[in-house]
């Protein structure tokens, strides 16, 4: 475990470097002016080339990409295009923790759903208990989220027109702000795990050492649990994990559509404004978040099988 560990440590730092340069790049390469955008219809020489030495523009690209990288390692994401002066660090930060919020929300109502109806379906295999949840479950899977919002707020507004308790149509602050973008939020991946629940629940059940374990007269029920259960466990955290490191983003389309002020509502409207600094910034906390839960990933499969840690 410790050999992973520290194979997965040292190839981190060459990782982020490739996912800074290209982010760098990009940004860099991109059409437009950024500065001639910040100033509209002002367009005062003196103006321009004090905005362009104030955001570094002015410098060579390798130099404006070691300040940049320097800035990283000291924790300063540079200053934002669209609110002028102000530091990306500041504006990520007020978004942060409504998209963690927003996103583990979600993500526990998913797997609150999703693995039991997983179960009861493998358990009941081609009951009417299975197809009706593995239906249920599918539908919410296929149905993408620009169109389950529009639905969602169809039937709020037949609430509301019928003098019925109704929900808000967008905002964050209440405890009612929640309720239709957490359910929005969760339901694909609250089909897809239901799915992924249910097949990997009936590979195990079918293996040799369960059969064996009933031939030593142990309860059905700690059979499922304590043995099926575990190892069925092992493709589901494959899911799991990777799924929270987007949380520190959020949903762009969940947080636009319901203009929640999160880290996604904010990378939309800085790619609308060409806001390259807020853009990069987002990225690669995104890609650094991948590489950490990766790591974790590989953890939880040595923890709940002992031979992927010999392995290793």
């Amino acid at each position: 475990m410790i050999r992973v560990i520290l194979r997965r440590l040292i190839s981190l730092p060459f990782v982020v470097l490739s996912i800074t340069i290209i982010t760098f790049m990009v940004g860099y390469l991109a059409p437009g002016d950024p500065i001639l955008s910040m100033m509209g219809s002002r367009r005062d020489p003196d103006t321009y080339e004090r905005l362009r030495h104030l955001y570094g523009l002015d410098q060579p690209w390798y130099d404006q990409y070691v300040d940049y990288a320097s800035g990283l390692l000291q924790g300063d994401l540079g200053l934002s295009y669209r609110y002028q002066g102000r530091p990306v660090l500041d504006l990520i930060g007020s978004g942060v923790l409504v998209s963690v919020q927003l996103g583990l929300a979600a993500l526990t109502l998913s797997l609150s759903i999703g693995i039991p109806v997983g179960l009861w379906s493998a358990l009941r295999q081609n009951s009417f208990v299975d197809r009706a949840g593995m239906t249920a479950m599918l539908t919410l899977y296929a149905v993408p989220s620009f169109v389950l919002i529009p639905i969602f707020r169809w039937i709020n507004y037949q609430f509301y027109t019928r003098g019925l308790p109704s929900l808000p149509q967008a905002g964050w602050g209440r405890p009612e702000h929640w309720i239709m973008p957490v359910i929005v939020l969760a339901a694909a991946s609250m089909g897809y795990i239901a799915r992924l629940t249910r097949v990997s629940m009936l590979e195990v059940l079918k293996e040799d050492y369960l059969r064996t374990a009933q031939a030593k007269g142990l309860r059905n029920r700690r059979i499922r649990w304590i043995h099926a259960f575990r190892n069925a466990l092992i493709p589901i955290v494959t899911v799991i994990s990777p799924s929270i490191a987007f949380l520190v983003t959020g949903t762009f389309v969940v947080e636009t559509l319901f203009s929640i002020p999160g880290i996604g509502y904010l990378s939309v409207q800085s790619i609308s404004q060409r806001d390259y600094p807020v853009i990069q910034s987002t990225t690669v906390i995104l890609a650094v978040a991948v590489l950490f839960m990766n790591l974790v990933t590989d953890l939880l499969y040595m923890l709940l099988d002992p031979r992927i840690r010999v392995e290793g």
